[in-house]
């Protein structure tokens, strides 16, 4: 009985450890992202900053008034990593409305054992129409269904990341360049959404450079260092 009470204190720490982690990595990421988005709104539109975080888009149309007068999404990402793009009933709501968006990616990569550099990044300007053919055949209706499941507090956590993941292992979340990711844990129930880096390339910007470049630049400004982050490390 002791032996057992003791391999479950084992087993409960492990877990907790692998948690504690996993919510570390995920701060150090979003940092990452808010970083350069700050970097973005100061650099070339007036040190904008959104009212809320579920607004629409991160920089509206109206802020942008010195390239293209468009709405602007900026990500950040690992270099080689999928492209994290958020909620994935707003974002596929891009495809039914009329406003043709900028989307800036900076990757990143750990160049040190305490410094990340921005080693390649890209702003490209995407149509509904062209949104659109990322996400077929996937519908409305079907992310809504997923959503459904993610959403159902009768359904324990395992069960639901159970359901979510048959859906999305079938068509039509199968056959889609959009990635589906079903976000279940004890704080959470969210659908979001991704985009491989290769398809972020091929479809996006075919014939770009996708390797790590010396100096890379956004609309004709270098852009700076960011603050040493180191790589995560625990202790054993």
């Amino acid at each position: 009985m002791h032996r057992s009470s003791h391999t479950i204190s084992k087993l409960a720490a492990v877990l907790l450890f692998i948690s504690l982690g996993s919510t570390m990595i995920a701060r150090e990421v979003q940092e990452h992202g808010l970083w350069f988005e700050q970097w973005i709104c100061d650099t070339f539109f007036d040190g904008y900053r959104p009212s809320r975080y579920t607004q629409k888009w991160d920089i509206p149309a109206e802020a942008n008034t010195r390239h293209g007068h468009l709405p602007v999404n900026p990500k950040a990402t690992k270099l080689g990593s999928p492209i994290g793009l958020g909620d994935a009933l707003r974002q596929f709501d891009i495809i039914d409305g009329p406003d043709s968006f900028i989307l800036i990616v900076g990757f990143w990569e750990q160049t040190t054992p305490a410094t990340k550099s921005w080693v390649n990044t890209q702003a490209v300007t995407i149509t509904p129409e062209r949104w659109r053919t990322l996400w077929h055949p996937i519908t409305r209706a079907d992310l809504l269904r997923l959503d459904a499941v993610i959403k159902d507090t009768s359904l324990s956590l395992e069960e639901a990341r159970k359901r979510a993941k048959k859906i999305k292992s079938e068509r039509p979340f199968s056959e889609a360049l959009i990635q589906i990711n079903p976000k279940i844990d004890r704080s959470q129930r969210r659908l979001q959404c991704s985009l491989s880096f290769n398809a972020f390339f091929d479809h996006l910007l075919p014939g770009v450079s996708r390797v790590s470049q010396p100096s890379p630049t956004l609309w004709n400004r270098p852009i700076p260092d960011m603050p040493d982050t180191a790589a995560r490390t625990f202790q054993r």
